[in-house]
């Protein structure tokens, strides 16, 4: 019998898929499950606002998630420093694509959120994740040509898939059909494994 699938959407520049990471490699460990990671770029001023034009409400709301996320990541000993502007991180994210064609995703996948999530590299920097790329052992010459065509279209394709998919924030976890979104669902997902197992 095959493992079950589990879908796991992230975007790089969100602090709780951050703190989503660890937890979701151990489904793998814990389960008899195969976990796929994808990237979704998050439109974040359709999503919080866009900073010049954010009401008061919208900056508490940002406010408050950076202060709860802090404290989820002080349970676990991470430092999450705030984003400095708002990012495009897609090229980080077909970097991912283009690490798991390469069989270095787990590496490629630390060494970006944690760079991010401590100020030592920012995920739009293509020379960064080229050599992130490089650095983690993938042949990292042909990332700037994927990146400007083949990467790119399939990032777009994948987002849309999942957006058709119910996906509107990240993390998520998709299983069977059903959709836990936030780092705070982990452990209902994990609920729901032990059941069906």
């Amino acid at each position: 019998m095959s493992k079950r699938h589990i879908l796991h959407i992230i975007d790089y520049k969100s602090p709780y898929a951050y703190l989503a990471k660890d937890p979701a490699y151990a489904l793998e460990d814990e389960f008899d499950v195969s976990v796929e990671w994808r990237h979704f770029t998050l439109d974040i001023p359709s999503f919080l606002g866009a900073v010049d034009t954010r009401t008061e409400t919208e900056w508490r709301k940002v406010r408050y998630a950076y202060m709860d996320m802090r404290r989820w990541a002080n349970k676990r000993g991470l430092t999450v420093r705030g984003p400095r502007r708002i990012y495009d991180s897609s090229p980080a994210g077909i970097g991912m694509q283009y690490a798991q064609d390469q069989g270095v995703f787990r590496p490629y996948n630390d060494r970006v959120f944690f760079g991010f999530w401590n100020h030592e590299l920012e995920v739009d920097d293509v020379d960064a994740l080229t050599n992130v790329l490089h650095e983690v052992g993938a042949d990292a010459g042909g990332f700037a040509e994927y990146l400007a065509g083949a990467g790119q279209r399939r990032h777009d394709e994948m987002r849309l898939e999942t957006e058709k998919l119910g996906v509107f924030g990240v993390p998520s976890f998709i299983l069977d059909g059903e959709i836990f979104w936030g780092y705070d669902r982990i452990e209902l997902l994990r609920e729901r494994l032990r059941e069906i197992d």
